[in-house]
């Protein structure tokens, strides 16, 4: 079965060929990035504005690549949530359109089951394992037995993760991306120049949620401190500093959701799935067999999309043409623990 993916959540415009929800015939990303750096984030506006330009192009070039036609695909997959309203709609309606127009089956996907499906493309991963789900707008948890059960041990009360690496790099004028550029200024730093707190949450039921806001704030007021010419290496101590903390924030929920669930295979996806410390960190566990897609498929594409649509049409299911697209999460459930 060959599935066409379709992403337009945030700022990418992607579509991708995947064959039997593994193999990569095409995956095609334009990036919207130029256009939102003198922001310092992504404008809904322009990005909605971008995809419309370019979702048509990108969708042939991925056919193109694949070196196939719209005759040679079996299915259409394409996020509707979650993501910026305006910029799921023109993936949504793009893909029903052209399901309306050829006939073929559609079916609306989960942008974050997306994430967790994207190691699936290079690895052969069994369940259950744990689910480390990580960007600019998530920080998940999860108890995960199927490619569509999953139960969220622990998220955000605040900041995402992503969230707070963006904002702490648009306060010091790093850049943007916020992660990118953090991760590599922190590799010319020393994580030992500042000590930010951990945050505590240990009570109320939050033994797996991770908060950033306090974090945030913390590395922020550092500004009198580091922000000195008679400093050196300003910029890359406080990126270190806040990166070592942030991840280990991470890194403590995952290894207690391990001791408590028994789990040792841990997935990971999303945007800062692609951070370096984190990557190390985890892979210092000697104990655990942690999973990371390769860099291009952490941050969003079309190729998870389409490889998780498989999983659907391939056992029939398909999402009506009145389908439509959510800014927010969806279809998860919480459980308690601890």
């Amino acid at each position: 079965m060959i599935v066409l993916g379709i992403e337009s959540s945030c700022d990418e415009t992607a579509a991708a060929i995947v064959e039997n929800g593994r193999i990569i015939r095409s995956s095609v990303v334009a990036t919207q990035i130029p256009f939102h750096q003198m922001y310092n984030g992504v404008v809904p506006e322009i990005a909605s504005r971008k995809h419309t330009e370019w979702i048509l192009p990108v969708a042939r070039q991925s056919l193109a690549e694949a070196s196939i036609t719209l005759n040679d695909i079996d299915g259409i997959a394409v996020t509707n949530r979650p993501g910026l309203m305006g910029a799921l709609l023109v993936g949504l309606t793009f893909a029903k359109t052209l399901a309306w127009a050829t006939g073929k089956p559609f079916i609306a996907v989960n942008h974050m089951l997306g994430h967790l499906y994207a190691a699936h493309l290079e690895h052969d991963i069994p369940y259950p394992y744990l689910g480390l789900l990580v960007s600019g707008g998530h920080s998940i948890i999860c108890e995960v037995r199927a490619h569509d059960s999953i139960e969220v041990l622990g998220t955000t009360i605040d900041d995402a993760v992503g969230e707070a690496f963006d904002k702490v790099s648009k306060f010091y004028g790093f850049g943007y991306p916020g992660g990118a550029v953090i991760d590599r200024l922190a590799q010319h730093g020393s994580a030992e120049a500042a000590h930010f707190p951990m945050p505590s949450l240990h009570k109320g039921g939050h033994e797996y949620d991770v908060s950033y806001s306090g974090l945030k704030t913390a590395v922020i007021n550092q500004i009198d401190q580091f922000w000195n010419p008679s400093y050196e290496r300003t910029a890359e101590n406080i990126a270190a500093s806040f990166q070592e903390t942030a991840v280990k924030i991470l890194l403590s929920r995952v290894l207690k959701a391990v001791r408590d669930t028994g789990l040792k295979r841990i997935v990971a996806g999303g945007g800062v799935a692609a951070n370096s410390r984190l990557r190390a960190l985890l892979a210092e566990q000697s104990d655990l067999e942690c999973i990371f897609p390769s860099l291009k498929l952490c941050t969003d594409n079309a190729a998870m999309i389409a490889g998780l649509g498989y999983q659907y049409l391939s056992r029939g299911e398909q999402s009506s043409l009145d389908a439509n697209a959510s800014a927010r999460v969806e279809g998860f459930r919480k459980v308690g623990r601890g």
